[in-house]
Order: C-alpha cells, then sequence, then structure tokens
C-alpha cells in the first residue's frame, strides 16, 4: 500500500518527483512471498511534495524528500496511525539517500514481519503498537533496522514540516512545465455524481491534456491546463459542483462512508455531513479561518477525525427508547509542523444539535480570538470545560467517550 503525491512531476514548488522511487518500491514488494505473511496493513508513503499530502505522520512509513546541500534525500518516519489507539509517526534520526529507500524499505518490512509480539492480539497488530504497548524508542528501532539492512544510516538534517492547515492541492497552481497550471477541486464527502464525472472529464479534454487525477483526500486534480483556459475549466467545475474556490466548511470536510456501506459504522455519516456543511455555510456565510472537520461513523476513524480542528465521533443515544445517532466531539488536531493529537473533551449530543453546537463554538472563536489565533490555539488556551459550555451554551459535566448509550446530560429527551 504505497502512496506518493498526485502531481508529482507536476507541482511547481515539489522538492522532488518521488514517483519513480513510489514505483520501485511497489515493484519490489509485489508478489514478493517473503512478504506475504505481514502481521496486518503496511502503509508507505513517498513524496517529494512540500506539503506532505501524503500524511506521513500517520502512515506506517513516511518518507519525506528533503534537501541536504545540493543532494535529494528522505526524512524517515515510523509508527503512525489512527483507529482506536491514535499515533503519529516518530521521526528516526536518519537522512535516507535516495539509493537507500527500497533497501530501508524491505529492512522495515522484515522488522514488522518478524515482530512475532504483533501476532499475538490481532486488534495491537499495527507497527504503531511496538511504541504504543512494547516499550519501543525511536533510537531502538533505528538500531534494530540497521542491524537487519547492514549500514548505518546518516544523521538526520533539519526539516521544514509544513504549517498548512490544508493539504489537498484545491485551486488554480502554476506548473512546474512553464505556462501551465492545474486545478484542484474539492469534492464534497468524496462522493461524485456520474453527471460530475463525465463534465469534468469533457472539461479536461476541452482544455486541457484530457488527464484528470485523485487525492487521498477524496479531491478532483486536472492537470496539463493551458494558462490561458484555466478560468474557463475552473468556472466549468464549479458549474456542476466542483468547488474550485470552496469555503472552509466544504473544503475542510472528510466522511468516512458511515452505516450505508459500512458493517462496523454506528451512524450514518455522508448525508450527514452535506446537511452539516451546507447548515454552516448559511449559519457562518463568512468565516475564513482554515478548518478541518472530519465525521467518523465508529471509533475506527477512518474519517481520522484525531487529526482535525474539529473531529466528531458516532454514538448512538436513546431518547424516549428509541437508538439516535449522535457524535461525541474531539478538538485541536493536526499534523504538520505543530501536530498533535485531538483531544476528547467530554461532550456529545444528537446529530440534529451538531450545527448548533458548532456554530456556537465557532461563534464563541470569531468574538474572543486574539491577534492572529487560529483555532487549533484557541481550543489549546481554553479548558474542555470551557469548550464544552462553548458547544453546549451552557455548562455540562463530561461523559465518558464510549459511554452507553443511555440517558445522558447532553442528550435532550423528545
Amino acid at each position: 500500500n504505497i502512496t506518493g503525491c498526485p502531481l508529482a512531476g507536476v507541482d511547481a514548488h515539489e522538492i522532488c518527483d518521488a514517483s519513480p522511487l513510489a514505483l520501485e518500491a511497489n515493484r519490489f514488494f509485489e508478489g514478493n512471498p517473503d512478504f506475504y505473511n505481514l502481521p496486518r496493513k503496511f502503509k508507505v508513503c513517498i513524496t517529494g511534495c512540500r506539503v506532505w499530502c501524503a500524511y506521513p505522520e500517520i502512515n506506517d512509513v513516511g518518507l519525506t524528500a528533503i534537501r541536504r546541500g545540493s543532494e535529494i534525500g528522505f526524512s524517515l518516519r515510523v509508527g503512525g496511525g489512527l483507529s482506536t489507539d491514535p499515533h503519529l509517526a516518530l521521526r528516526l534520526n536518519a537522512f535516507v539517500r535516495w539509493e537507500q529507500v527500497v533497501p530501508v524499505l524491505a529492512g522495515i518490512a522484515q522488522l514488522f514481519r518478524d515482530s512475532e509480539i504483533l501476532r499475538e492480539n490481532r486488534e495491537r497488530a499495527r507497527m504503531k503498537f511496538l511504541f504504543l504497548k512494547h516499550g519501543w524508542s525511536a533510537d531502538s528501532f533505528q538500531e534494530e533496522l540497521e542491524r537487519r539492512v547492514g549500514f548505518r544510516l546518516d544523521p538526520a538534517v533539519p526539516e521544514q514540516r509544513p504549517d498548512d492547515v490544508y493539504r489537498d492541492h484545491v485551486g488554480a497552481h502554476p506548473q512546474k512545465q512553464p505556462g501551465y497550471s492545474y486545478v484542484g477541486a474539492a469534492v464534497l464527502r468524496g462522493r461524485i455524481s456520474a453527471e460530475q464525472m463525465r463534465r469534468a472529464a469533457d472539461l479536461a479534454d476541452e482544455f486541457a491534456g484530457g488527464e484528470l487525477r485523485t487525492t487521498n483526500m477524496q479531491n478532483l486534480l486536472v492537470v496539463n491546463i493551458p494558462n490561458r483556459n484555466v478560468e474557463q475549466l475552473a468556472q466549468g467545475l464549479e458549474a456542476v459542483g466542483l468547488r474550485v474556490g470552496a469555503s472552509p466548511f466544504w473544503r475542510g470536510a472528510i466522511a468516512c462512508s458511515g452505516t450505508e456501506f459500512c458493517k462496523l459504522a454506528i451512524t450514518e455519516t455522508k448525508s450527514f455531513a452535506r446537511w452539516l456543511v451546507e447548515e454552516l455555510e448559511e449559519r457562518l456565510p463568512g468565516f475564513e479561518q482554515h478548518l478541518k472537520l472530519h465525521v467518523t461513523g465508529c471509533p475506527n476513524s477512518c474519517g481520522q477525525h484525531w487529526i482535525a480542528d474539529i473531529g466528531i465521533e458516532g454514538k448512538k443515544i436513546k431518547v424516549a427508547g428509541r437508538l439516535q445517532d449522535a457524535y461525541y466531539f474531539c478538538v485541536g488536531g493536526a499534523v504538520g509542523l505543530h501536530q498533535s493529537i485531538a483531544r476528547p473533551i467530554g461532550y456529545r449530543c444528537l446529530a440534529s444539535e451538531v450545527p448548533d453546537a458548532i456554530e456556537r463554538l465557532l461563534q464563541r472563536y470569531l468574538q474572543e480570538r486574539l491577534p492572529g489565533e487560529n483555532l487549533r490555539k484557541f481550543f489549546a488556551r481554553h479548558s474542555d470545560e470551557e469548550l464544552r459550555e462553548c458547544l453546549a451554551g451552557r455548562f455540562l459535566a463530561a461523559v465518558a467517550r464510549d459511554a452507553s448509550p443511555g440517558r445522558v446530560p447532553h442528550a435532550v429527551e423528545g
């Protein structure tokens, strides 16, 4: 499962085109019997993208391009993952040279494969549990890795971690090819209709080179657009609901599959997320602060609520004897320069009450924020109790994140 930047070789600001390495690594692992029996899934990203759109912090292995003088190599992170036990990948003290990337990946995969302790409990079989449960550190991991590959890795060099809230390449941007640009369109909830897809393809044929690309945030890219055609193509995408100039709510919304298609889900998420975005756009039309708003239908965090400014996790609440969809709030998650796992703040409410709660929270932010203060910093300087009061409009005691679905103080009986 090897990913990279969908704009490799195109983005004018990339450090390098790392796609040849990603393809080489894929060829090495694909069909290789030495790695048929890994404990569980093994996610790798190799990217030369400056905004780290492949999210190395939540991959088992993240390789991000970096310069050492005139040489391009890679920073190395290991052990990232979310689900019920979130863990942001640890950076090793290593500068991985271009020619070392595949041997290093092989060594890490061998280490993972041979970790018998990870096979004792399937629910704790990801590589991150070496760090979460078994006492490993970045140093001990690197020591074992170097023993397996048979060479010492050069020391790490300073890197510039991105501070962007968004890593989605949405908007119109220059390519490295002179005279050309690419356009990224935000696809709400990752749901695109056949009509939208056909129209996007027609626009790519008419105004560009006919090539569409997708991102791991489920957005759509059109590449190789002559600069003179950018505005017409962007207008065409907007006309069918593929937003190039999306609001923070539209652009920052992520939703997992939910009960419609996932047997593990507790709540419906896709239609709910669309309704939530539409409500917030109508209620807060001038809101401009970059925002990640993630909806996940169960604790497994396919909606990545642990790394969102506002992440809500699906629950059930019993109202008048019937179970209804509800959401538990986590805030302050981020990756990059100020990375942090979102903190559960002890508040949950019915799904129907979520727009009211978020509106109250964001209105308080707009009223009380300090000069230049973003949402992450606002959340950090407020206690859980204060944030619950912002969401509910009144004081409320905390509830447990995994509380039973009975009557709770945060549910309104109806």
